[in-house]
């Protein structure tokens, strides 16, 4: 899906239902911590609700989670519904991941801004994605799927005042799943208190992309001294808005000690 005020196309190359599976629903381990021993719901923040296909992914990983112990509290946020509208036309529907029953619980969250199941409870939050995440209580939240547009067309969401807002959210045993694999990306989530390691790739011509997590201990490979060695200062290596003591900072970070 081409989106003409950016010029980025949604999914590229791999297209939706590939890129949702290999790099937010697999590497979010969703299915095996819906059937964890916990029985709170498990929380997941849809950063970047777009043409909807990683949020509905999600709702149908818990409807067919056979073994499902917790409920899914889904929660979308975006400044707008239009691409899902889009998506959820006769001829998109399929291509983006939506079989009846997962395009009447988009409907209805379109109509109402929730949507309530016996396995999930999804709702919408149109706005700014910084101040939709500050609605949120500290420390409520499991999972994380970062999906606005990328650095260079919204760069103010790849900042580090931005994922300082996403760590005050995130709960010990959280992880964040990005499509971007940026050095910048990466910089911008260690300085504000992540640790950070790397994520699968969507497709062969396609960087590794990026997963952070509370503890370093629930990363698969977190980056290594040798990832921060290689570090340059550059105006590519950090976040727009990095202090001027950033390279100190990322040096001292626990995850390299």
């Amino acid at each position: 899906m081409f989106d003409r005020a950016t010029g980025e196309v949604m999914h590229p190359e791999v297209g939706p239902l590939v890129e949702v599976e290999r790099l937010y629903v697999s590497p979010s381990r969703l299915a095996a911590r819906l059937c964890s021993a916990e029985r709170a719901p498990l929380v997941v923040v849809d950063a970047g609700l777009g043409a909807g296909s990683n949020a509905i992914a999600a709702w149908r990983t818990a409807r067919e989670s056979s073994g499902r112990t917790r409920q899914l509290e889904l929660i979308s946020i975006d400044r707008t519904v239009e691409a899902l509208e889009v998506a959820l036309e006769p001829e998109h529907a399929a291509a983006f991941g939506f079989d009846e029953a997962a395009a009447s619980a988009a409907r209805a969250l379109l109509a109402e801004q929730r949507h309530g199941s016996p396995h999930a409870h999804w709702r919408l939050q149109l706005g700014d994605l910084e101040t939709e995440l500050a609605r949120l209580a500290a420390e409520s939240v499991d999972v994380v799927f970062w999906d606005p547009y990328s650095p260079r067309a919204e760069p103010e969401l790849w900042s580090l005042r931005a994922f300082h807002a996403l760590r005050r959210i995130c709960r010990a045993g959280a992880t964040v799943h990005t499509y971007s694999g940026a050095t910048a990306t990466r910089t911008a989530l260690l300085l504000a208190g992540f640790a950070v390691g790397y994520g699968p790739s969507a497709g062969e011509k396609q960087k590794r992309s990026t997963v952070a997590a509370v503890h370093h201990t629930d990363l698969t490979q977190p980056l290594d001294r040798s990832w921060l060695d290689a570090l340059r200062p550059s105006p590519g290596s950090l976040p727009i808005d990095a202090p001027s003591d950033a390279l100190t900072r990322l040096k001292q970070h626990a995850q390299f000690q």
